[in-house]
């Protein structure tokens, strides 16, 4: 039986040069994608050039990048990206508008796809696991990515304690790195990636905290410094890369948690409604008098 895509990619990751890692480190964290690329357009989302792309997709046994996208369909099996007539209605509609728009959608059904099977491995487990039973969960993102740590910590915080959003203003992460406490930590980061993001995930997996990563595609160091590293697809054809789909994998890693939580959630989340109806209250809500 031959070789999957996966296992050769896998395989270029651990033994390749810096530019083979590279680019197995691409199309391993989006193979979703690659049936939507050319080896130029590869070439460029990498880094290399085209003929470094076709140089290494001879190097693990296929004649061509159009070669490898052959033998990808068995990997990818028949994968439901359009998942009923009601999408398949809008991407032609979109199609005869803008083609972009068309391709766009497509390329975010994908990722969705990609999350999906993210919630369904191994290293998704222990994540939710680990995020359910560890002392303290610590979370953190920076520059543009701080606020989808910062929904992911009060998320979580409706379902657990000691779930802290780490100070970036101290400059030190001496909450994390100088504490005894059982913990764990779960980075948000796309490129440019801010040089303490690396710093700090590769620090605390050297002290013995268990790092998560929520990435792009295009993070070449994660592997290297977290324990699991979820790279999440952010093209899409639009002016800025976007992160929607991180805060999608953030929202199922939630319910996994909750899910991993059990019955006990239940009275949590009413501790902390009636906290909120006491001290703020909602727009419309009849049953919980405000603090006066």
């Amino acid at each position: 039986m031959p070789t999957p895509v996966r296992s050769k990619l896998t395989h270029a990751l651990e033994t390749g040069s810096k530019a083979e890692r590279a680019i197995a480190n691409y199309m391993l964290s989006a193979l979703e994608q690659v049936p939507f690329e050319t080896a130029a357009s590869l070439a460029a989302i990498v880094g290399v050039s085209e003929a470094t792309v076709g140089r290494f997709c001879r190097g693990i046994g296929y004649a061509s990048f159009k070669d490898l996208k052959e033998h990808l369909k068995d990997d990818l099996g028949d994968h439901p990206w359009l998942v009923s007539d009601r999408l398949n209605e809008l991407r032609e509609t979109a199609r005869d508008d803008e083609g972009h728009l068309s391709q766009g959608m497509e390329l975010e059904i994908a990722a969705v796809v990609r999350i999906y099977e993210y919630a369904r491995s191994p290293e998704w487990q222990n994540v939710v696991a680990r995020l359910a039973r560890r002392q303290h969960v610590y979370v953190a993102g920076f520059q543009t990515e701080r606020g989808l740590a910062q929904y992911f910590a009060n998320q979580m915080q409706y379902l657990r304690d000691q779930v802290t959003l780490i100070d970036l203003a101290g400059g030190n992460f001496a909450e994390i790195l100088a504490s005894d406490r059982e913990a764990c930590l779960v980075i948000f980061e796309a490129r440019r990636y801010s040089r303490l993001a690396k710093l700090l995930a590769r620090d605390a997996k050297n002290f013995g905290i268990p790092v998560t990563l929520i990435t792009d595609v295009f993070c070449d160091w994660g592997r290297e410094a977290a324990d699991e590293v979820f790279a999440v697809p952010t093209q899409f054809n639009q002016f800025w890369d976007s992160t929607a789909q991180m805060a999608s994998l953030s929202n199922l890693i939630i319910n996994g948690v909750c899910m991993e939580l059990g019955p006990q959630v239940e009275e949590r989340l009413n501790r902390i409604a009636g906290l909120y109806g006491r001290f703020t209250g909602h727009v419309g809500d009849p049953v919980a008098a405000i603090e006066k």
